[in-house]
């Protein structure tokens, strides 16, 4: 095993030794290759440096309680980057070719995958027009990616919960924008209004729709969830909100083992006050608990400020599952030989 601390795991970048790189040129990709992890070459007229286009994704592999390696649904993660990169004007990867790469990357960085228990191995594709070109054009290359990290939880006090706060002066993203695609612009927005409300002691923006600022859209970079009175709601895919793999689960889950009623559907902010839980997920996040809201000077807490009941064991299912502690009755792990 490498010389990590992993009972100190943070989300912090901790590159396992090897990633995987393709090339697109003249019309098809190639095979790609599996080189030692390190600094690639750009023209300075690449046009992800010059208009953003570029796209990722973000996944794990887990090392489950019986020493097998897994992914969960990694053919979902390749489903969402092709319709990303069919939005930016991109060649779309063989979803075969996506998977297999991530799994021979995986067999040579094994050694970079966290104990049982001690967190996880975040994958990170990424695919840009490396291509050159001046004028608002997409690419004619493109390059595709794959680099690993060891983790622990994505927000510092992981399960523990977050606090939130509101911002009416910053949006995610317009509706028909890219905001349900994983463009790497849509990130860089979300910096300065991050940097704000951690200055004031919160951990993330809670993000409402660009239209009327009065729908709840995402956490940062994942998910909402609200719970009340035997319901699960989380906003709509309305074209805004990322469709993430965990929230797609969750909804799942919520309803088959635990009897709860999902909806997909509008959400305004005042509903959040009178929740019985609120949660995020996402690839990074899991499932956290929101402890409190913060809307125009009012802080709000939620239920009795802990973690709530019902997303805890919706937590401790999906890592369950994940872990190989309960039975993947519905086929969600992908194996890796």
């Amino acid at each position: 095993m490498q010389n990590i601390d992993w009972d100190n795991l943070g989300f912090d970048i901790n590159p396992a030794k090897k990633m995987f790189v393709s090339r697109y040129r003249d019309g098809s990709w190639d095979a790609g290759s599996i080189l030692d992890y390190g600094p690639i070459s750009l023209y300075p007229a690449a046009v992800v440096l010059n208009y953003g286009q570029g796209i990722f994704e973000g996944m794990k592999a887990y090392r489950m309680k019986d020493g097998r390696i897994a992914m969960f649904k990694p053919e979902d993660n390749a489903t969402r980057l092709n319709a990303g990169c069919r939005r930016l004007c991109m060649p779309e990867l063989d979803e075969d070719f996506f998977v297999t790469s991530i799994e021979a990357l995986l067999r040579e960085n094994l050694d970079f995958i966290p104990p049982f228990g001690k967190g996880d191995l975040y994958i990170r594709p990424i695919l840009f027009g490396s291509g050159q070109m001046l004028g608002v054009n997409p690419a004619d290359e493109y390059t595709f990616i794959v680099y690993m990290s060891p983790v622990g939880p994505y927000f510092k006090g992981g399960f523990s919960g977050i606090r939130l706060k509101i911002r009416r002066d910053y949006h995610r993203a317009p509706l028909l924008g890219t905001g349900g695609v994983k463009a790497i612009g849509n990130y860089a927005a979300s910096l300065e209004p991050k940097r704000m409300v951690k200055e004031e002691g919160y951990d993330e923006v809670l993000y409402l729709d660009a239209r009327t600022s009065s729908y709840v859209e995402e956490v940062g970079s994942a998910n909402f969830f609200l719970l009340r009175d035997g319901v699960i709601a989380t906003p709509r895919l309305s074209g805004s909100i990322l469709p993430g793999t965990t929230r797609n689960e969750v909804l799942v889950l919520a309803k088959e083992r635990f009897g709860l009623v999902p909806q997909e559907r509008d959400i305004r902010y005042d509903e959040l006050f009178s929740a019985d839980e609120l949660f995020c997920t996402g690839t990074a996040a899991v499932i956290t608990p929101i402890l409190s809201v913060n809307f125009e000077g009012e802080n709000h807490v939620i239920g009795d400020g802990s973690p709530g009941k019902k997303t805890r064991e919706l937590y401790e299912e999906l890592k369950g599952i994940q872990l190989g502690d309960i039975e993947d009755e519905r086929g969600w792990l992908h194996i890796v030989e």
